[in-house]
Parts: C-alpha cells; sequence; structure tokens
C-alpha cells in the first residue's frame, strides 16, 4: 500500500511532528508511507517537496494578500484565517498520482487550494483529511472561540474586522468548500475526515459544513516509553508548563500567573514547598515577575529527550489553555511521569480521566474562578504524585497514543475505504 501524507513542513508546529509520527510509524508497519510538503528541515528520505522554495512563495503571498485586502489591511489577523484560493498542483506531483490513498494534514497558507482538493479528488483516490483544528468546518479560521457562526453558514466573521458581512470571506468559502467536499461526479473520490480528539468530532458534527460527512476519531501519535519511566528525585513540589509560546492568548498564562496566587492564598504550605518550570518562546517575559511561586524558564528546548526530561523532573504538567484540540505536553507529561492539570474544555478529556490519571478543572468564564480551579487542581496533584499514579498514566498513555498502535488505526482506515471503493468499481 502506497501511501502520501501531506503536510506544510515536516517539522515546523505540532501538526507537522505528529505526522513525522505517523509516517514513521506507518513505515514500520510496512506501508509504503512519504511525506509531500513546502517546507522540509529533516534529512529524512521519504520526504520531498512539492517544489522550489520560490515556486511555493507564490501562492502563499498571492493568498495573504487576498487576506489582507479582505480583512480591511489588518495585519494583527492577518494569519489567523486561511481562505485556501491559492495552491501549488500536488495532484500532478509523481507521490500524488502513484499514491493508493492521499492523506491530508495541515495544508494552509498557500499550499493546497480548494480547486486542488477538487482536482486531487478528481484522480478517484480515497482521501484522509486529519483535521488537526477546527478549518476543516469553519469559513476560514482555525478556532472559532466564542463565535458560532461556523454551525450556519459563516460570514460576519470577527476576524475580518471593518470589512466582515453577511457575505464577507468567510461566508463565500464555507460556501466553497461546500462545492469541494460533496459528491461532484462519479469519478470524485471520497473524503473522509478524521478528528484527533473527541471534542473535535463533536464540534464537526454541529457543523454546517461536515454534519453529514463520516468522522472518524483516531489520536495523534506519540513515542510512548517501553516501561515506567523513573521518577527523578527531588525536594518540593515541580510542575511544569511548555508552549511554543507561551504568552500566545490561547495559552491562558495570565490565569496561570492568577494560578500561582491562588495556590498561595488556598494553599499557603504546599506553596512554599512549589517551583514552577516554563519551556518555550515569549515575547513579554516580564509577565514571569508577576508569579507569585519560584519560577525557572529553560527556553526553547531542542530535541525531544530534553524534553522528556523536564517531564520526568516533575510531579505536574500544567495546561490553563483556553481550547485545544489534543494538548501534546499533557500527553507527554502522561507518558513521562508528570500528572496532568488543565482545564476540561476540548480534547483534554481524550487524555485525562479526572482523579484517576489527573484533573480537569472546571472552566469559568471569570478568570478568577478558573484560576482557583487550577490552583485546586495542583493541590491534587501534589497530593497523589506518585508511583502508583505514574503507572496508571503509562498504562493509559500506551493504551491510548502509542504510535504503533495510532498507526494500525490508520492502516485499517486505508484498508476499509480502498476495499469500499474497489466494490464501487465493480
Amino acid at each position: 500500500m502506497k501511501v502520501v501524507l501531506i503536510n506544510k513542513s515536516d517539522s515546523t508546529g505540532g501538526a507537522a511532528v505528529v505526522t513525522m509520527r505517523l509516517m514513521t510509524a506507518l513505515r514500520e508497519l510496512g506501508v509504503d508511507a512519504r511525506m509531500l510538503v513546502v517546507e522540509k528541515r529533516t534529512s529524512s528520505p521519504y520526504v520531498e517537496c512539492v517544489a522550489s522554495p520560490t515556486r511555493c512563495k507564490i501562492p502563499f503571498v498571492e493568498e495573504r494578500l487576498k487576506v489582507y485586502i479582505a480583512n480591511g489591511f489588518n495585519r494583527a489577523d492577518l494569519f489567523k484565517v486561511d481562505p485556501a484560493s491559492d495552491g501549488l498542483p500536488l495532484w500532478r506531483h509523481p507521490l500524488v498520482k502513484e499514491a493508493d490513498v492521499i492523506c491530508l494534514n495541515w495544508v494552509n497558507q498557500g499550499f493546497l487550494s480548494l480547486h486542488g482538493l477538487e482536482k486531487i479528488r478528481r484522480l478517484g483516490k480515497p482521501v484522509v483529511w486529519t483535521m488537526h483544528d477546527m478549518w476543516n468546518f469553519t469559513g476560514i479560521c482555525h478556532h472559532a472561540g466564542t463565535c458560532l457562526r461556523w454551525g450556519a453558514e459563516c460570514g460576519d466573521c470577527p476576524l475580518l474586522g471593518a470589512r466582515k458581512g453577511p457575505r464577507d470571506m468567510s461566508h463565500r468559502v464555507w460556501q466553497r468548500k461546500a462545492t469541494a467536499y460533496g459528491p461532484q461526479s462519479n469519478a470524485a473520490g471520497p473524503i473522509h475526515f478524521v478528528a484527533v480528539s473527541n471534542w473535535l468530532a463533536r464540534l464537526a458534527s454541529q457543523s454546517s459544513l461536515l454534519g453529514d460527512q463520516p468522522v472518524s476519531v483516531i489520536p495523534n501519535a506519540f513515542p510512548i516509553p517501553d516501561a515506567v519511566t523513573p521518577a527523578t528525585p527531588h525536594e518540593g513540589f515541580e510542575f511544569v508548563m511548555g508552549a511554543a509560546r507561551l504568552d500566545d492568548p490561547v495559552k491562558g498564562f495570565p490565569i496561570l500567573i492568577q494560578a500561582t496566587e491562588e495556590l498561595r492564598r488556598r494553599h499557603p504550605e504546599l506553596a512554599e514547598r512549589s517551583r514552577l518550570t516554563t519551556f518555550g518562546n515569549i515575547r513579554n517575559p516580564e509577565a514571569f515577575d508577576r508569579l507569585a511561586i519560584p519560577h525557572r524558564h529553560l527556553g526553547m528546548l531542542a530535541g525531544e529527550e530534553n524534553i522528556r526530561r523536564v517531564y520526568a523532573e516533575a510531579d505536574a504538567i500544567v495546561s490553563t489553555s483556553l481550547y485545544e484540540t489534543l494538548p501534546g505536553t499533557l500527553v507527554e507529561g502522561l507518558a513521562y511521569g508528570a500528572v496532568p492539570v488543565s482545564f476540561s474544555r476540548g480534547g483534554q478529556s481524550d487524555i485525562v480521566d479526572h482523579l484517576s490519571t489527573g484533573y480537569l478543572a472546571e472552566w469559568n468564564d471569570d478568570p478568577h474562578l478558573g484560576a482557583r480551579n487550577i490552583a485546586d487542581g495542583l493541590a491534587w496533584a501534589a497530593e497523589n504524585a506518585g508511583e502508583a499514579i505514574r503507572k496508571k498514566m503509562f498504562g493509559s498513555a500506551r493504551q491510548r497514543f502509542d504510535a504503533p498502535a495510532v498507526a494500525e488505526r490508520y492502516v485499517r482506515l486505508f484498508r476499509s475505504l480502498l476495499f469500499e471503493g474497489s466494490g464501487n468499481r465493480r
């Protein structure tokens, strides 16, 4: 079986990392899996660039210009939306033409247009599209936040500012997606959507675009260790937070700051022996000065081994994200012994069994109340951290997220789609 996995990059961004892991796991199962990208940064011989950097930049620039005009020349929101108006001729690439199954992943920013999607479907091959965020069932945004217009036909998009309206870019792209996802003709290959969490699948089922489409739930693949990672001896209560950018508004870093204040107010003895470790980029490092407990910042960590070491040294991993599709830091913490503490808002419930393998704090629109709930979750983690929960978390991670097991689920899906296709042709 030949499978091509299409993603913008082979290493930049969460979708790139998990797609590379999936490709590796598929190959270990005997699948001829290869990856097609715009940006190649690894040395893998199984990853190919679709075109030269100059050629790849043309649709990217053209599409950004259209967004810039459509949002009233607002640079702040320029990369928060994708209209899929421009792209590269992926349907002509040998990897796509020779594949039995085409697996799309994160293909935005001038990589794959909706016209290109239609061209790929006309090849008559099964198309599997792994959704890493909400973009597949919104007009143009990747995370809708509090906006619910994706349940209808979009329009009046908050991210288009003064240019928003009933028939704005978000509505027009919604219409194009409805056409591109449709049956088209008997020669068009089917699209089977995969959500990486049950939360994302539920949203898709409520959407006007994918409510009637087949959607499977298969989590992202992670490198889970072969045995429980021994705890690193240390004093006090250590907890960690990591992100590509810590003060990205979605990550809720101000809530974490308030949570440390609540920890000191509600659990003063624990606060006295606690320390927070952070890793990742931050634009405003002065925010660290507002933390109410001791803190160390490790900056960007290169290499998975260094990140795993941080988890092994911690008692807990905390996430205060406003929403997450399937937060990888919680999966990695689960696998390497750091008790996850997070809001129960998003794909976290696919990772954490509340009061068993971690703590799911109740979300509240009042940040102070949300911070209090996170602080109580940290207190629970401090009380329950130990060998027993480490074994339980490891078993859960192996069962749900181990790369070979995830790859096997994809292989079963690929085979079922190929079987259905052969039956239709007969």
